[in-house]
Formats: structure tokens, C-alpha cells, sequence
């Protein structure tokens, strides 16, 4: 869907100085897939969504969306983007900014109301549809930008740039559902995030660059699943380490007083933590057992 060939990008500086942004990327973004893109400050993340978006043309190898050159095919078939700065008319209104942006976006007439309607459901800004951008708050803000990426929901190509900023842990955690809702077999999201336990939790894979160079993929699905299909969790035990393993007796140390265990299923799951609680264990914490994609990222960065 999605290909980078060894793709390089230099800048030449008011001193005529030569800047290196991007250095002999390549990857494969297939449909269906959600991709995170993690890597620290001038990593390269933003030059290479540009070069996505066809803002700018690569200094060596080639960009393509679904064989095209960017540029040709957003302006054929359009992409949704979340910009990392989100920069409405603060005069416009929640509701007179979401039905520019369906025009825009090249949403039928007819469609528009609908369309709206459901962006407004979808990120819970019925309350704020008549408020002018500038009173909403930097989450609500943050979700009108979500709601105009949006929009169009024929897209193929979906590409959001710190999604999360500025929303509180309660939207933090929809915007995981938000993304499954958004999958679909012919579509590819992109997602660039400094927050890598949500990358973690919402990819396929996670590319880390640095210096403007891939340094690794790491494949989410891979770790979150044994080779039996089974789903690894990770339990933060407070007290009774018995009766969790009792219940759990594969368990493994996690470490900082967490357990990791296998289970065939959430509902085994369920099963087993209702049976260890009812013998007296407590748990602060139940949840994916991810990766050790922070230490990945480390490793990756240190290593660059």
C-alpha cells in the first residue's frame, strides 16, 4: 500500500550547509495494518510524513501510496491527517469548522450533516458544537482535530500525528477503540507518537528512527501472542502471591511485584482472576503484556 525505497531527504541551511534529515529508508506499509513511528526530538518523523503527504519530494529513492506518486494520489483519493499542531480559525465554531473540513475533504453534500453528526457523537463534542475553537480546551481541540481526520470515511490512508496530545486518560484510552474502529482490510494507518505505551497498544508494528535512519521494526503482534495463539497479560499483584499462583501456576516474574501469565482467552482470564481474588489475592493492575517495546526503543536509540 505504502512504500518508502530507500528514501533520503537533505536540507540546505541559509549557509548553504548540507542537513541530512532522512538516510536510505525503506519500509512496506501494507493495507489492513496499523504502523507506529517512534523516535526521539529530529528524529526524522516529520520529514518522512511530509514526504508522505507529498509536502516535499525525496532528495534520493521514492515514495509511493498504492503506486502512485503522494502528491497524485491525494489529490486523486485524498488522505486523512492529524497534524502534530492543529491550527483552526479560532473565530470558527465546533460545528461550522468540521462541516468546512467535510467540504474540503470532498464529502457529498447530502453526506455532510451525517458525517458531522457522527464525528460530534464519535469524540463527544455535542456539548461544545456551538463554542467558537478558540473557548475549547486543549482536549477538545485536540478531538475536533481527530474529528476532521476523520471525515472522509472512504480514505485508504489514515495518518495521525501525536494523536493523544493533550487528550485526559479517559479519551486516551477511546482513542484505542477509536483505532480499531478505523481498521479495515483496504486501509493503512499511520501513527506517529512519542507515547509508546500507546503505540504499543494500538500497532501492528512500531518503526523507531533515529538520526533519520530505521533502526528497527518491531512487530506488537508477535509479542502480544505465544506461538499457540494464546495473549500474554501482565498482573500487578498487592498481596496473596499464592492464591495467584494457584490459579496462574505458569506465571513468571515480571518484576516491580508484576506477574506475566498466558491465557487462552479473555474470558480464561476473567475466570482465573475472579478464582485467585475469591481465595484472597488482590490486583492493582491487569493488562496486556505488551513488549518490551520501551526497551527496544533504548536499545535502538542508544545503538544509533
Amino acid at each position: 500500500m505504502i512504500e518508502f525505497h530507500g528514501v533520503g531527504k537533505r536540507y540546505t541551511s541559509l549557509l548553504g550547509k548540507q542537513v541530512r534529515a532522512v538516510s536510505d529508508f525503506s519500509l512496506r506499509v501494507e493495507a489492513g495494518e496499523v504502523l507506529g513511528i517512534a523516535g526521539p526530538n529530529g528524529a526524522g518523523k516529520s520529514t518522512l510524513i511530509n514526504l508522505l503527504l507529498g509536502y516535499l519530494s525525496p532528495t534520493e529513492g521514492e515514495v509511493r501510496i498504492a503506486g502512485l506518486n503522494p502528491r497524485a494520489y491525494v489529490e486523486r483519493r485524498g488522505i486523512g491527517y492529524l497534524s502534530e499542531l492543529i491550527n483552526i480559525p479560532p473565530g470558527w465554531t465546533t460545528d461550522g469548522a468540521l462541516r468546512r473540513y467535510a467540504t474540503l475533504a470532498g464529502v457529498p453534500g447530502p453526506d455532510v450533516n451525517a458525517r458531522v453528526d457522527a464525528m460530534v457523537e464519535m469524540l463527544g463534542l455535542q456539548e461544545h458544537r456551538g463554542k467558537r475553537v478558540k473557548a475549547l480546551s486543549k482536549g477538545n481541540l485536540q478531538r475536533l482535530g481527530l474529528g476532521q481526520a476523520l471525515l472522509r470515511d472512504e480514505v485508504a490512508v489514515l495518518v495521525l500525528d501525536e494523536p493523544t496530545h493533550g487528550l485526559d486518560p479517559v479519551w486516551t484510552q477511546r482513542f484505542r477503540d477509536l483505532v480499531q474502529a478505523q481498521r479495515k482490510p483496504d486501509r493503512a494507518i499511520l501513527i506517529a507518537s512519542h507515547n509508546l505505551d500507546e503505540l504499543a497498544r494500538v500497532a501492528d508494528r512500531v518503526a523507531i528512527i533515529d538520526g533519520g535512519r530505521l533502526q528497527r521494526v518491531v512487530d506488537m503482534r508477535g509479542e502480544a501472542q505465544s506461538a499457540t495463539g494464546a495473549v500474554r497479560y501482565r498482573l500487578a499483584v498487592g498481596g496473596a502471591h499464592g492464591a495467584v499462583l494457584a490459579h496462574f501456576p505458569g506465571a513468571t516474574d515480571a518484576g516491580r511485584g508484576e506477574l506475566e501469565v498466558v491465557v487462552e482467552s479473555l474470558d480464561a482470564l476473567n475466570m482465573k482472576v475472579a478464582d485467585a481474588i475469591r481465595d484472597g489475592a488482590r490486583f492493582t493492575a491487569v493488562a496486556p503484556a505488551h513488549s518490551d517495546l520501551e526497551r527496544q526503543f533504548r536499545e535502538a536509540v542508544s545503538n544509533s
